[in-house]
């Protein structure tokens, strides 16, 4: 069996691939030219250049793949010109489910985001049956990942089996861009990270999102969708738990919501109208962490076995890898390019 990969350059993508590769089978990715393949390359991965706003290169990658699993997408906090986003994010999709339905592959496991449900104030965990909608989206990768879900639930419809998976907050090695998450562990060990913002998410490790989308494939019912998470925890808690493992001292300052909202604002009009660069404190993360994402993964860990990896386990690797691989962000010459991230 062969399985087409998109994303496969990125965080969530990447794992997939190898875990694929480690369960022994074909897999092919689908990358861009300028995609970097450093870490690809040694998984004996099969490359078919592309770009998932062109319908004819995803068509040819796809020939000959029994399952696809659609990982790609452009996943940013900020970005100046949220035309090309909504390209890759919606239209890229409709064409993999072009695609995917055109050449009749088996199955097709669609990489969603918890982003597109609902989650509380209060920091009740909420289930996929808490669908949001395009009204509770915050921000442009919010809303693009929700259009992309209606055009998946139409393909559904025409009848193309395909299982949708919601990662949460996945930790881990190989966080090459890093995802937004990744930079918290990067700036923290850069020591940048003097105070905190009361929050909640739900942590897990990236091996068991991937595998989550290996079982999905497995087990995963058509239609249906799986939140492949493990453990909700207050920003607070999750920084104690970086502390203690780099055995350094976690902040103690909680910040006030409204002082720094104020702040993303000033930042975000500055990147726009002045530096055209990222801002230093991202307007979106800002709102999201107005309320909590915390989730119950039940149904993954029932319905498909969903491995349990300790979210201890998923901080100390993913430590370990920045610290070999990562140099200090404002040294990096690709800093700009820190608040992009494929997954």
């Amino acid at each position: 069996m062969k399985a087409l990969v998109t994303g496969a350059s990125g965080f969530i993508g990447y794992h997939i691939a190898q875990e694929l590769k480690a369960e022994g089978i074909d897999v092919r990715v689908l990358v861009r030219k300028e995609s970097p393949l450093t870490y690809l390359t040694p998984l004996g991965v099969e490359f078919a250049i592309g770009d998932l706003q062109d319908y004819d290169s995803v068509l040819k990658a796809m020939e000959g793949c029994r399952v696809v699993f659609h990982a790609g997408a452009d996943y940013r906090l900020w970005v100046e010109n949220p035309a090309n986003m909504y390209k890759t994010n919606v239209e890229g999709t409709e064409n993999v489910m072009k695609c995917a339905h055109a050449l009749q592959v088996e199955k097709v496991i669609y990489t969603s985001t918890v982003g597109v449900l609902k989650y509380s104030s209060d920091a009740t965990p909420y289930d996929e049956t808490a669908l949001g909608t395009i009204d509770d989206m915050v921000g442009h990768y919010k809303r693009s990942k929700f259009m992309a879900g209606q055009k998946v639930q139409e393909f559904i419809a025409k009848g193309l089996p395909v299982v949708i998976v919601y990662p949460t907050t996945p930790i881990g090695p190989v966080d090459i861009k890093p995802t937004p998450t990744g930079k918290i562990i990067v700036d923290f060990l850069n020591g940048k990270m003097p105070a905190y913002l009361d929050t909640g998410l739900n942590f897990v490790h990236v091996r068991d999102v991937a595998k989550g989308h290996i079982l999905a494939l497995k087990h995963g019912i058509t239609g249906q969708g799986y939140i492949l998470g493990n453990k909700n925890l207050h920003l607070k808690d999750f920084l104690e738990s970086l502390a203690a493992i780099t055995n350094t001292k976690p902040p103690k300052i909680r910040l006030p919501y409204l002082p720094v909202l104020m702040a993303a604002y000033v930042n975000e009009a500055i990147s726009s109208w002045i530096t055209h660069k990222p801002p230093l404190i991202p307007l979106i993360g800002v709102k999201m962490a107005r309320k909590f994402m915390f989730f119950d993964c039940t149904k993954a860990i029932t319905e498909l076995n969903m491995p349990q990896t300790p979210v201890e386990v998923a901080i100390k690797e993913a430590v370990d890898w920045f610290r070999q691989n990562v140099k200090d962000r404002d040294k990096d010459k690709n800093k700009d390019n820190w608040n992009t991230v494929l997954v």
